[in-house]
């Protein structure tokens, strides 16, 4: 597929592959376009390489070969040090959650404010409004090693989605999780969707598609992409609020 140069797709892959060295490939012949303010969930089996095409879309890992293409800009030929300028437009919920061990959760989640130059005095009320809705208004001084396990997922998703990302990308986000809090943090992404986010959500959890019907199917297997609808070529269908639609 010819790379698309319009500047409004989010994210543009042109027969990408990656290996670990000299490794065979993880990923194989990926061509897709994932466009703005679309829902995505990225589903396969466990080794089917959704961990790895997930640090291709934060910028985390460059592929062994093919283009790829964010926000505009060609992510191969950008210079390593303009990468940040990049990363900063992601929002990113590891699947080890990644919280800065020596801070509070509401430093942990006012980082990425603070890293944009938002000051002090305006931090406040979006953060408690943050770890409110993630049901932890209480836990705001609590360390990371103090927390449970859904704990630091939901502080770990508070932070990626405060500064409202362009892209949201979210590694099985609703693991650690009751099934009560996994609904209200799907809602959360969606209501982020709403707002121009575009949102791709790694699960193997298949009963999780079915909660936001408008979302669109990414299916790895042995590190490639099935597409059965075209999705992932051509715009979405809907012209609703979410912007994609099955």
């Amino acid at each position: 597929m010819a790379m698309n140069e319009r500047a409004g797709d989010t994210v543009n892959f042109d027969n990408v592959g990656l290996r670990y060295g000299t490794e065979p490939e993880v990923l194989s012949d990926l061509s897709f376009t994932l466009f703005p303010g679309s829902f995505y969930f990225l589903t396969g089996a466990s080794g089917a390489g959704k961990t790895s095409l997930l640090k291709l879309l934060y910028l985390a890992q460059r592929p062994s070969r093919g283009g790829i293409r964010m926000f505009g800009k060609d992510m191969i030929t950008l210079p390593r040090e303009q990468l940040p300028t990049y990363r900063r437009r992601l929002g990113v919920v590891f699947q080890d959650f990644r919280l800065v061990k020596h801070l509070t959760a509401f430093d942990n989640v006012a980082l990425p404010l603070r890293l944009a130059g938002v000051p002090e005095s305006e931090l406040q009320k979006p953060v408690d409004d943050m770890l409110d809705w993630v049901g932890l208004s209480h836990r705001v001084k609590a360390r990371p090693a103090t927390m449970s396990g859904g704990e630091q997922q939901r502080v770990a998703i508070a932070r990626a989605v405060i500064g409202r990302p362009d892209m949201l990308i979210a590694d099985e986000p609703t693991g650690n999780v009751d099934p009560e809090m996994a609904l209200k943090l799907l809602r959360l992404f969606e209501a982020l969707n709403r707002l121009g986010t575009t949102v791709v959500v790694a699960t193997h959890d298949v009963h999780l598609l079915k909660k936001v019907p408008e979302s669109l199917i990414m299916r790895l297997n042995k590190g490639r992409l099935t597409d059965p609808t075209g999705a992932l070529k051509f715009p979405p269908r809907s012209t609703g609020p979410m912007g994609a639609g099955q």
